[in-house]
């Protein structure tokens, strides 16, 4: 995430540096300890959490586990894993729901970090559930904060509670009781209270969010903290606790670029739990807080979990079987292939997927380069083309791809490009498919039998001159050279040219002295 992408590269370069040493001494354990501490600290991590941290990771590092293991280094680098996963809270923790419905959840929060936003992301994740919840809307004070809520609402496609129109207009207390009364009547599973909020902590504020916990007594009190606060989230996150005793947190704004490192001592700090982690503007950049997979991420172990959860919830199972049996029967067409970049899309930024496989912070200035725009240039190509032609790329010739660019807004070469991957995946696909080993461009069977290269090697010696004559034998086998066809290359270098004149003399030159 790019919140904590300065904290990652810290913490990463300081583990690469550890890893290359085969035995761990006091002074390269106290070094990266230290480093360790600087990177925590210039990411606005919470002074009193870094000294905990740091103290707990020395003891442990310093301590038989890694004494005896067989990688200290990696051993480091488990203990700073298991440690962090501790400030960020331990286990996750979900949303507690009633036993009698309606589920009422208050959000709390200062003005400007996110709580309206969430409030219509956590409607539409619940929704997915099959639940049936209920925005209401008790910010009266900021302007327009009503409007906002119910433009949400409706993208979202979730029920709102607004009888006031708020601008300084009706009693919020009234509102919250009276909305958790017309979900009842409603049959509304769950209620979702957005609260007002201020530019700083004052009484009035924490007044009225404690009245409306008292009037509608709510199973979950959810502060909502912008992860760019800097220090001031540990403040402010202790106010509220004091003013309204908050049962979980949510981390909004973690796609921003900020340090965002004092986000993470809240949970230590209060010692309540991150339940939610907002991830951008969109209604679905929202995803539950799991302190394990934060923690690898953020020292670029990556988080395939989450990836293959996502994978789950965007591809329908009885198509993907479709398109396996497309691929082992030779049927798959540029129609099926535009059916699965739609698929792919639902599950969001590329960049963020990418971004969840490990390793990828070395990859860093990549990602950035990588313009998701393509995909949509890709889907415009095959869209341009007739469904005779998505079936069957081979009848495309020069005119049908003149016709095809223009219709898509690209060029022609643009359309000779995409035809020319899609046969060579579709090439590798259908190996795959059938149990075999695809064969990559310049580089033969990946993973090919053992015997095989040097099963090849000995019938190419064996097409080579058997003169007794150095020289001749040379120039001969250089001639087998330049007449054998030139073979090709996975990054487009062409095959080994023959070799000249002045080569042969030098080979004749060898030869001879042999």
């Amino acid at each position: 995430m790019a919140t904590f992408g300065t904290l990652s590269d810290r913490l990463t370069e300081t583990f690469r540096n550890l890893r290359k040493k085969g035995q761990l001494t006091p002074a390269d354990v106290d070094g990266t300890v230290r480093e360790i501490r600087r990177a925590l600290l210039d990411a606005d991590v919470a002074l009193p959490v870094v000294k905990e941290f740091s103290a707990a990771v020395r003891e442990r590092a310093l301590g038989d586990e890694v004494n005896r293991a067989l990688n200290p280094a990696q051993q480091v680098v488990q203990i700073v894993n298991d440690e962090l996963i501790g400030i960020l809270g331990g286990q996750q923790r979900r949303l507690q729901f009633a036993k009698n419905p309606p589920t009422v959840i208050m959000l709390a929060g200062l003005q400007g970090s996110g709580k309206t936003t969430f409030a219509g992301k956590l409607a539409k994740m619940l929704e997915k559930d099959g639940h049936t919840p209920l925005l209401v809307a008790c910010d009266l004070q900021r302007p327009n904060a009503v409007n906002q809520l119910q433009v949400v609402a409706e993208r979202a496609g979730a029920a709102i509670y607004a009888p006031e129109p708020g601008n300084g207009v009706g009693d919020p207390v009234k509102v919250a009781r009276d909305g958790v009364a017309y979900a009842t009547r409603q049959q509304h599973d769950i209620v979702i209270i957005d609260t007002a909020g201020r530019l700083g902590v004052d009484a009035e504020l924490m007044k009225q969010a404690s009245d409306i916990r008292k009037a509608t007594e709510p199973d979950e009190v959810l502060f909502v903290i912008d992860a760019m606060i800097g220090q001031d989230a540990v403040n402010t996150a202790k106010a509220f606790q004091d003013g309204v005793d908050f049962t979980g947190v949510v981390l909004s704004k973690l796609d921003g670029d900020a340090r965002g490192g004092a986000a993470l001592s809240v949970a230590s700090v209060t010692g309540r739990p991150i339940i939610f982690a907002s991830t951008g503007e969109g209604l679905d950049d929202v995803e539950p807080f799991h302190p394990d997979r934060m923690a690898s991420r953020i020292l670029d172990l990556g988080d395939i979990l989450t990836l293959i959860e996502q994978a789950q919830s965007a591809f329908d199972e009885a198509e993907a079987m479709k398109v396996a049996e497309k691929l082992a029967t030779e049927t798959f067409t540029l129609e099926d292939f535009l059916e699965q970049m739609q698929q792919m899309k639902k599950m969001g930024s590329m960049k963020k997927m990418l971004g969840m496989l490990p390793g990828m912070g070395n990859m860093k200035q990549q990602l950035e380069d990588f313009d998701e725009r393509e995909i949509d240039r890709t889907e415009a190509i095959i869209r341009s083309m007739t469904l005779v032609e998505r079936r069957n790329p081979k009848i495309l010739n020069g005119s049908r791809r003149l016709r095809i660019a223009r219709g898509s807004g690209m060029t022609v070469t643009d359309v000779n490009q995409l035809v020319q991957r899609f046969d060579q995946a579709a090439k590798m696909m259908k190996t795959v498919a059938r149990g075999g080993v695809p064969n990559i461009p310049g580089m033969g069977p990946v993973g090919g039998k053992p015997g095989a290269s040097s099963k090849r090697g000995k019938q190419q010696k064996a097409k080579g001159s058997r003169s007794g004559n150095p020289a001749k034998r040379a120039a001969e086998n250089a001639g087998i050279a330049a007449s054998a066809p030139a073979t090709g290359s996975g990054f487009g270098l062409g095959g080994q040219k023959a070799p000249s004149e002045a080569d042969l003399a030098e080979l004749q030159k060898m030869l001879g002295r042999g």
